[in-house]
């Protein structure tokens, strides 16, 4: 690292547990993250200025003025912008020393397992069932750790699958195929902060991961209800009937 790099991450490197060996495992590392809304706002914001080296940053949709209250690595000036450039100006206005991918397009098949297998962890910042089952699968298949997180009105929850333990449950252990749920935050709405406080607790997990410090959310679902401020932890074990890590 250069003298620049040590006085940028200096607060996190005063910290024995990260030091110099913590902030170049970050500085070498690479995040997926599959939305740039709501939650992979915060998410992107805080890997960014904390020095996770490769940020690829994933998603089709462009900005809305109904976007703003919450998303927040995008501005006013950026309505009609495709959110991955949008979000990427912004980093790197945060960060220049790091370097962002952009990916526009919705990610299946062949290209989601490359891109999973080439990523320390994958963060779901996603807003429906189905990308979210895409994901676990990506992630079980190329040992991938994934963080997820979820929001709505004032409730939130964040959890961390790690198929490279095999104690560890999935997201299919947590929700079968069959779930009926299909609430959103445009049917349903969403106060913004819940937003910020999700995805800030899945980047803490994430990059507790990449350095391998601390004790992290695998095994347990931290549910927190923002209106009443309470926060309460749910665990989960893996299904020995799972169709997916089984």
């Amino acid at each position: 690292m250069n003298d620049e790099q040590l006085l940028r991450y200096s607060r996190q490197m005063m910290l024995p547990e990260i030091d110099a060996a913590g902030q170049e495992r970050l500085n070498e590392s690479r995040v997926l993250i599959i939305g740039l809304g709501g939650l992979g706002s915060p998410v992107s914001m805080y890997l960014a200025s904390a020095g996770v080296g490769q940020l690829v940053l994933v998603d089709f949709d462009k900005v809305d003025i109904s976007n703003l209250q919450r998303q927040i690595v995008h501005t006013t000036p950026d309505i009609d912008r495709l959110k991955v450039e949008s979000a990427k100006e912004h980093l790197q206005a945060i960060n220049p020393e790091i370097n962002i991918e952009c990916i526009d397009h919705a990610l299946d098949g062949d290209e989601l397992l490359d891109e999973a297998k080439m990523a320390d962890v994958i963060v779901d910042a996603s807003d429906n069932f189905q990308t979210r089952f895409a994901l676990n699968e990506a992630s079980v298949k190329t040992k991938t750790p994934l963080v997820s997180g979820a929001a709505i009105r004032f409730e939130g929850q964040v959890t961390v699958f790690n198929p490279k333990d095999d104690t560890s449950p999935c997201y299919r252990c947590l929700y079968g195929e069959d779930v009926a749920t299909a609430e959103t935050c445009t049917a349903n709405g969403v106060i913004a902060p819940l937003l910020g406080i999700i995805g800030s607790i899945q980047a803490n997990e994430t990059m507790k991961l990449i350095m391998g410090i601390g004790e992290t959310l695998q095994g347990k679902l931290l549910l927190i209800d923002s209106l009443y401020m309470d926060l309460n932890q749910a665990i989960l074990k893996k299904d020995p009937k799972c169709p997916v890590c089984n």
